[in-house]
């Protein structure tokens, strides 16, 4: 059962910004990762699911319902954080919370405590003059503190510590196995990659990828790092083109003597053939990760500058 679902978004800004045709969805119990660069329209895809955004075509549902025709009777149920915190001034973090349980229509005192205490939020103070890690925990709080079915989470750990990053993580994966319902929208690879079951990678306003994440882990492509122990045997091997039915080099390095292969799980009895007949000093499995695949999609793009913030 689909209890997000973002059908052939678009909403054009021009310039080229906006978000163009996306689609996907997110089951029930699922952990969707959103993955992407500042401006590449997570935060857009985001804001027309919350219902805050119409679109130009296409239609945004949680529940089976339109988000912005009917977001009052959707986002009752829905725990949401902001990629970026906003404040009203003039309260305390105290009256926040109590603002946003009077909104919420629903008051859990116990699971208030217990979110506090996990993440070490301390809401006497008024919330202009709170650190923006502060921000970031009392914001966490409170989208979780009605205990709500569906979590739509835009950059949730951004100002948080590295400890309290873990920390939520940890409570993410717990929330998981009790069967919530999460969008996640990050750009920190190990925090996706921890928690995720379906990964998209987004790019320009447009979906390059959607795999689940346990594919890429056990992907049966695989790469290999091999040093020759000399420049002759180095060569002979990347310049056999017969070489090319089972295994492809997709990087040389003559300066060193070494190369990175790309093969097929079915094709490495052959692969190790072939090499036997070689003197190597070093023969490496390379683990693709999360990271290597989305620069995939990145490293050749002349704008993108090679930090995802």
């Amino acid at each position: 059962m689909h209890i997000i679902d973002v059908n052939n978004l678009t909403k054009d800004y021009g310039s080229g910004r906006g978000v163009f045709d996306v689609s996907f969805s997110v089951k029930k119990g699922e952990v969707f990762g959103f993955l992407g660069p500042n401006g590449a329209g997570k935060s857009t895809t985001i804001r027309h699911l919350m219902g805050f955004s119409k679109p130009q075509s296409g239609a945004t549902q949680i529940f089976g319902k339109d988000t912005f025709e009917r977001y009052h009777e959707v986002l009752g149920n829905v725990g949401y954080i902001p990629g970026e915190i906003a404040l009203p001034a003039g309260l305390t973090g105290w009256e926040f919370i109590r603002m946003m349980q009077h909104l919420q229509k629903c008051r859990k005192d116990d699971r208030l405590q217990y979110l506090m205490d996990l993440f070490e939020l301390d809401p006497s103070g008024e919330t202009k003059r709170m650190s923006l890690g502060v921000k970031r925990k009392l914001a966490i709080v409170t989208a979780f503190m009605s205990d709500p079915e569906v979590l739509i989470l835009d950059e949730p750990t951004s100002g948080l510590d590295p400890v309290m990053q873990e920390v939520f993580v940890e409570f993410i994966k717990n929330e998981k196995e009790h069967g919530k319902t999460i969008l996640l929208s990050s750009h920190i690879f190990s925090e996706v990659d921890a928690t995720c079951d379906r990964i998209a990678i987004i790019k320009d306003g447009r979906l390059v990828s959607d795999f689940m994440a346990d594919d890429l882990k056990h992907a049966s492509r695989k790469q290999y790092d091999i040093t020759f122990a000399d420049n002759a045997s180095y060569k002979k091997f990347t310049t056999n083109e017969k070489y090319g039915e089972i295994l492809s080099v997709v990087d040389k390095q003559p300066e060193n003597n070494r190369a990175v292969i790309i093969t097929e799980d079915k094709y490495i009895n052959g692969v190790v053939e072939i090499l036997a007949d070689y003197p190597i000093v070093n023969f490496e499995h390379m683990k693709e990760t999360l990271e290597d695949y989305f620069m995939r999609y990145y490293k050749e793009d002349k704008n993108y500058g090679g930090a995802l913030q």
